[in-house]
C-alpha cells in the first residue's frame, strides 16, 4: 500500500461532516461501475441524503479491455441539503485502472481523494493508458491526495475460500471498492447483503463471495492504519416532507408517468419500439407493466415502431413510442400521417449528441428544432422538455392528456443524462390528479350524418374506435375535407385544414409561466433572466442562486411547454435586459425565442456530451456584471470575447462579436 500524505487543502475540501459531497467511480466497462454506483446510490437514498446521479458510459458496446475508450464512471452528488446536479467536481474519484484515472483525474478537486487499484497498473495497462510512467509513482499526483494499494490482491484473497478462480475472483472487486465506499460514509451493508443473496440466487455461493469481498473492503477501512487520505466522513440526512420516497431513473419515471397517464384517461396503452440507446429502457420497464393495461411490441425497425403506435390509437388505445435522434428522424414520415390522421400519439425523445450516429452514449439538447420543426408540410405538435428524472412521471402524464383531448402526437423531450440519471422522487398520492377518461364517439354527431372531423371547442375531432355500428369513416394521409373526412385537393380546404390543425395545437391549455428564482420583493423584471429547458435546470438554478447571493439581479426561468410556448412567456421576458439561454446545442431555443417574441436571447452552449457545470454558468452570469464574479452593480459587458467562458456564444448571427454587439444593441 501507498499513499502520498495528507496536506492542509484536505480539511478543507473533504471536511468530516460536510453539506454535500461528489463521488465518481470509473473503471473499465466490464468492472461493475454502474452496478456499484447504482447500489451506492440506493445506500444513500436509504440513509435519507438528497442526491443526484450521472452514469457515463463508453460509446462503444466493449472497448478493448484497459483502453481509454473502454472507461465506464458513475459520479453521485448527496448531502445533506437540496442537491439539483450531479456536481461539478468529485471529492472522491476510484479509478480501478490506469485509464479511468487518465480520463478522470483532472475532473477532480485540489485536494481531493484518488483511490488506485495497484494491481491494474501494469506496464501492459499504463500503455493501453498512453502512460510513458506510472503517475502513482512520478510526483504527477502531488495536488490530490492519493491511496493506492493493490484492491486486486485484496478481493483475490477475499474470496479465497469460496473456490472462485482468478477471473471471476476479479469480478468481485467492484463489491469490495463498494465496501469501502460504505464504510466510508458510514452506509449500512444488510440491504446489499440481501440484494446480493436475490441477484445471485440460482449460484448462492457467488452471493456469499461478492458479500465477502463487501464486507472485506468495509473492514478494510475499519482496520487499516491509514491516516489523512482515508477517513470517515458523516453526511447528515437530508430534511423532507413525510411520505414514501423511492429513487427513480427517468426512464424509469417515464415509463410510470405514462401508465399513470393511461390509467388517469382510462384508455389502455400500446407501446411500439426499437431498441437505441438511450431509450431503449423505456420498452423494457413497460414491458413489467403488463398488468395496468399495457402492451409492449418490439418492432423490426424505427417506421413499423411508430406505425403500430398509429395502428393501436386508430383502434381505440393511446400508442406510444419512443426513439433517439436517429430513429426520429426516421420516424418523421409517420408523425405527419398522425398529425393529418388527427390521432393521438405520444413519442418520447431521449436525445443525444449528435447528427447520425453521433455520441450514443453522450447527452444533448439538439433536436429541439427537429421536434418543432422537423417534419415535412405545416405539421405542428406540441412538444413538453422535462426538466429532472422525477419530473418526467408528470411530463409523461401531461403528454397523454394534450395527446386524447387535442387528438394529435405529442413529443416528449428527456436526454440521455435524464434517462440514466436517478434521484430521490416523493411518490405522489394518485387522488391528487384529476381523473379525464376519454370519450369515443359511439352515434353520429351530426343528425343522421357522421362528421368524422367536426371539431369540438377545443379543435379536436372525435375518437372513432373501428367497427362502432354506423360510424365507417375514411382515413389516411391524404388531405380531407372539412367535417366530413372527404379526400379535398381544393385550395381552400387545404388552407382551412392547416389553419384548423394548426389553431388546435397554438389553443392548446397550459399554465402560465413562472419564474423558478426571481426578485425577492415579488416583482417580475430585472437585468437579467437565464432561461433554460430540459436537463439545464440543475445547473443553472443552482449558478442563478449562487449569483443572487452575491448581490447580482438575475433570475432564473424554465419552460416545459416548448411549443406552444406560455401566453405570458413573451411579457415576461420583455422584463429583463438581457436574457442568456444555456442549451447543450448550437442555440436552438434562443432562436425559437427571438423568432416569436423578438427579444435579444443571447446563446450560451455547449455540445461536448457532458452535462453543464454550476460553475461554467456562474462564470457566464457574471460577464454581464462587468465580467467579476460578485460584482453586482456594473451594467457593462466584457471587453473582449477571450474573457467570455464560452466562445460558442459570439458571432451566432454573422454580424457583429458579441460583446460589440451587446454594446451597440444598448446604444440604440
Amino acid at each position: 500500500m501507498a499513499s502520498t500524505a495528507a496536506d492542509t487543502r484536505d480539511a478543507a475540501v473533504r471536511p468530516d461532516n460536510p453539506e454535500a459531497m461528489v463521488v465518481r467511480f470509473a473503471g473499465d466497462s466490464g468492472d461493475g461501475m454502474q452496478l456499484t454506483g447504482g447500489q451506492f446510490t440506493l445506500s444513500t437514498a436509504l440513509a435519507g441524503n438528497d442526491l443526484a446521479t450521472f452514469p457515463d458510459f463508453p460509446a462503444e458496446i466493449r472497448a478493448p479491455q484497459g483502453t481509454l475508450f473502454g472507461v465506464s464512471a458513475f459520479q453521485i452528488n448527496f448531502g445533506s441539503r437540496q442537491i439539483d446536479t450531479a456536481g461539478d467536481a468529485p471529492d472522491v474519484l476510484v479509478a480501478m485502472n490506469p485509464a479511468a484515472l487518465k480520463t478522470n483525474l483532472q475532473a477532480v478537486k485540489p485536494g481531493g481523494l484518488v483511490i488506485a487499484d495497484t494491481g491494474e497498473f501494469t506496464k501492459r495497462n499504463l500503455d493501453k493508458a498512453k502512460y510513458d510512467v506510472n503517475p502513482l509513482e512520478d510526483g504527477s499526483l502531488a495536488k490530490w491526495d492519493v491511496l493506492a494499494f493493490d484492491i486486486s490482491a485484496q478481493t483475490v484473497e477475499a474470496v479465497k475460500p469460496f473456490g472462485l478462480g482468478n477471473k471471476d475472483a476479479l469480478r468481485c472487486k467492484n463489491m469490495w471498492t463498494l465496501g469501502l465506499a460504505l464504510w466510508m460514509f458510514g452506509r449500512d451493508r444488510e440491504p446489499l447483503r440481501d440484494w446480493l443473496r436475490q441477484k445471485f440466487a440460482k449460484a448462492p455461493e457467488l452471493a456469499e463471495a461478492n458479500i465477502a469481498a463487501l464486507d472485506a473492503g468495509h473492514a478494510y477501512g475499519e482496520t487499516a492504519e491509514l491516516s489523512g487520505p482515508l477517513r470517515q466522513v458523516t453526511v447528515d440526512p437530508t430534511p423532507s416532507e413525510p411520505g414514501l420516497y423511492r429513487t427513480i431513473t427517468g426512464a424509469e419515471a417515464v415509463a410510470l408517468g405514462l401508465v399513470a397517464g393511461g390509467q388517469l384517461m382510462e384508455v389502455p396503452l400500446f407501446f411500439g419500439g426499437y431498441p437505441i440507446t438511450p431509450a431503449s429502457a423505456i420498452l423494457h420497464h413497460l414491458a413489467r407493466l403488463k398488468e395496468f393495461n399495457v402492451t409492449t411490441f418490439q418492432a423490426e425497425d424505427e417506421i413499423a415502431a411508430i406505425c403500430a403506435a398509429i395502428g393501436a390509437s386508430y383502434a381505440g388505445q393511446l400508442g406510444i413510442t419512443s426513439s433517439s435522434g436517429p430513429g426520429i428522424a426516421l420516424k418523421g414520415e409517420a408523425m405527419g400521417l398522425a398529425i393529418m390522421t388527427e390521432l393521438p400519439l405520444v413519442i418520447v425523445n431521449s436525445q443525444r449528441g449528435g447528427p447520425s450516429t453521433g455520441l450514443p452514449t453522450k447527452t444533448e439538447q439538439s433536436d429541439l428544432y427537429q421536434a418543432v420543426y422537423g417534419r415535412n408540410g405545416d405539421a405542428p405538435m406540441p412538444v413538453i422538455a422535462a426538466r429532472s428524472p422525477a419530473d418526467v412521471f408528470e411530463c409523461a402524464i401531461e403528454a397523454c392528456r394534450i395527446a386524447v383531448q387535442y387528438m394529435t402526437p405529442v413529443m416528449l423531450l428527456t436526454d440521455g443524462y435524464i434517462a440514466n440519471a436517478a434521484e430521490p422522487w416523493k411518490v405522489p398520492d394518485p387522488s391528487a390528479f384529476e381523473r379525464a377518461p376519454v370519450q369515443f364517439l359511439e352515434e353520429k354527431n351530426a343528425g343522421d350524418v357522421l362528421l368524422p372531423f367536426k371539431r369540438d371547442g377545443k379543435g379536436a375531432r372525435p375518437w372513432i374506435k373501428p367497427g362502432t355500428p354506423g360510424l365507417m369513416h375514411r382515413i389516411g394521409g391524404i388531405e380531407k375535407a372539412v367535417d366530413t373526412g372527404h379526400i379535398d385537393y381544393s385550395p381552400g380546404n387545404h388552407q382551412a385544414m392547416t389553419d384548423a390543425r394548426r389553431d388546435k395545437i397554438l389553443g392548446v391549455d397550459m399554465p402560465d409561466q413562472q419564474v423558478e428564482l426571481g426578485s425577492d420583493d415579488g416583482s417580475l423584471g430585472g437585468k437579467l433572466a437565464v432561461v433554460g429547458w430540459g436537463s439545464t435546470f440543475g445547473p443553472i438554478h443552482q449558478a442563478v442562486m449562487r449569483s443572487r447571493k452575491k448581490g447580482m439581479d438575475v433570475s432564473h426561468i424554465h419552460v416545459r411547454h416548448i411549443w406552444p410556448l406560455p401566453a405570458n412567456l413573451g411579457d415576461l421576458l420583455r422584463g429583463y435586459d438581457r436574457v442568456l439561454v444555456p442549451e447543450m446545442n448550437t442555440g436552438q431555443f434562443k432562436t425559437v425565442l427571438r423568432d416569436q417574441y423578438l427579444v435579444d436571447a443571447q446563446p450560451f452552449t455547449k455540445t461536448s456530451g457532458q452535462p453543464f457545470q454550476i460553475a461554467e454558468l456562474e462564470a457566464a452570469i457574471a460577464t454581464y456584471f462587468d465580467g467579476v464574479p460578485g460584482n453586482a452593480g456594473g451594467d457593462e459587458v466584457p471587453a473582449d470575447d477571450t474573457q467570455l467562458p464560452n466562445p460558442e456564444a459570439g458571432h451566432d448571427d454573422g454580424s457583429l462579436p458579441r460583446h460589440l454587439r451587446l454594446h451597440h444593441d444598448r446604444d440604440n
